[in-house]
């Protein structure tokens, strides 16, 4: 019996248009991150898809992505799980900062290195190893069960999180991942085999 796993990246921010580092700071979505997020709803009503259950984040903007999707496939009341451990990454201390300001204070080659090395986390944050070590058990003890059920399972979340869990899934290096670039608003379509290895995946673009 296989179960179907829908990950999908937050809309645009306010602060991805300004190029702030966000973290766990909570900012709105754009009007682009709006249609991105129905967009992406879309997407998936075209294909039939029903959910069973719906996870997300504490941060508002994953939340707003989820219900979009939710409304577009007309599930708008779902039951839908929010956790932490969904968060995306922690900046730290570079949370609310211009990236270009960043670099002008710490350097380019410090903050390439915080921004995109697995395991250097910036001052007072997280890095995607860390990222990964509270994504990853909450996947396996409280999203993965539901899919090897064979349902249907939607996971609206962030950029950073949703890396470190398909740097799992897809069995990626520390080196694949970090290379790794998932757009905003755009659907992961994950079929898993009942041992949760993956039977296929497809990327929705836009």
């Amino acid at each position: 019996m296989s179960g179907t796993l829908v990950l999908v990246r937050h809309g645009q921010s306010e602060w991805n248009l300004k190029n702030l580092f966000t973290g766990w700071r909570d900012p709105g979505l754009t009007e682009q991150g709006h249609a991105e997020a129905k967009s992406a709803g879309a997407k998936l009503k075209a294909r039939g898809m029903r959910f069973d259950i719906a996870f997300t984040s504490v941060l508002s903007r994953a939340q707003v992505t989820c219900q979009h999707i939710l409304d577009a496939v007309g599930q708008g009341d779902l039951d839908t799980v929010r956790n932490l451990a969904l968060n995306e990454r922690d900046y730290g201390e570079l949370s609310g900062l211009n990236k270009d300001d960043a670099r002008a204070k710490w350097g380019e080659e410090q903050v390439h290195v915080w921004r995109r090395s697995y395991d250097v986390p910036p001052p007072g944050g997280e890095s995607l190893r860390d990222t990964g070590a509270r994504v990853w058990p909450y996947y396996m003890h409280d999203v993965q069960p539901h899919v090897l059920r064979g349902e249907t399972v939607l996971v609206a979340a962030h950029g950073n999180s949703l890396r470190a869990l398909i740097m799992a899934l897809d069995g990626l290096s520390s080196e694949e991942v970090i290379k790794l670039e998932l757009g905003t608003g755009v659907p992961v379509i994950y079929k898993l085999n009942a041992d949760s290895t993956v039977a296929s995946k497809e990327v929705l673009s836009h």
